[in-house]
């Protein structure tokens, strides 16, 4: 489904860039690789240069061992043992080079589970910069994007999605997930492109 732009008017001073999990170990030869996140990198770069310190990276932290995490998470690990800490090394958690560079002014925020919610860290920065709308990029768009777009939602920021700077090793879950987006969340997300953002975002 086409993006719809930014029907809710021109983004203010308060909003901030959200790129989710864009890191190395989603890349080419690792366990986890999303196939397309190096095509939606362009216009990751193009949003981050627009305002690098409006701009705040998530990267998702793996387990440090095989069974390591509470519950289910336990099992996770069993299952992805080839991308735990101890086989893909410290350096696999670290943004790609193109993103990494952002960096001050941009920041960093881990976590250890799908959510950036969950530890509260996140509100905290977020109500230290004021922030009133979040605009997401960055993947999974059916996996951690779609845990922080559900997060945001829950506290009442206005959320953008921009559709061409999403990605998902999945093609059909991709899919489903933008078209939920955009029909039963019609109220509170908007789904975007770059460019929309770029023009409007001043």
């Amino acid at each position: 489904m086409a993006a719809r732009g930014l029907v809710h008017g021109p983004l203010g001073a308060k909003s901030l860039h959200l790129c989710v999990d864009m890191q190395r170990l989603f890349g080419p030869g690792y366990p986890w690789a999303v196939p397309w996140m190096e095509k939606v990198q362009p216009a990751i770069e193009a949003l981050c240069a627009h305002r690098p310190s409006r701009t705040l990276f998530t990267r998702f932290i793996p387990a440090e061992r095989a069974g390591e995490g509470h519950g289910s998470w336990a099992r996770y690990y069993h299952r992805w043992a080839r991308a735990t800490l101890e086989e893909i090394g410290a350096d696999a958690v670290r943004l790609v080079p193109a993103l990494e560079r952002f960096v001050p002014p941009a920041q960093q925020l881990d976590k250890t589970t799908y959510s950036p919610w969950t530890e509260g860290r996140l509100d905290r920065w977020l109500a230290a910069a004021e922030v009133d709308a979040i605009v997401i990029t960055g993947g999974e768009t059916d996996v951690c994007v779609l845990a922080t777009a559900l997060g945001a939602i829950d506290r009442g920021y206005r959320v953008v999605l921009v559709a061409d700077a999403l990605c998902s090793s999945s093609d059909q879950t991709h899919d489903a997930l933008m078209e939920l987006y955009l029909t039963r969340f019609s109220e509170q997300i908007e789904v975007a492109t770059t460019d929309d953002v770029l023009e409007h975002w001043r």
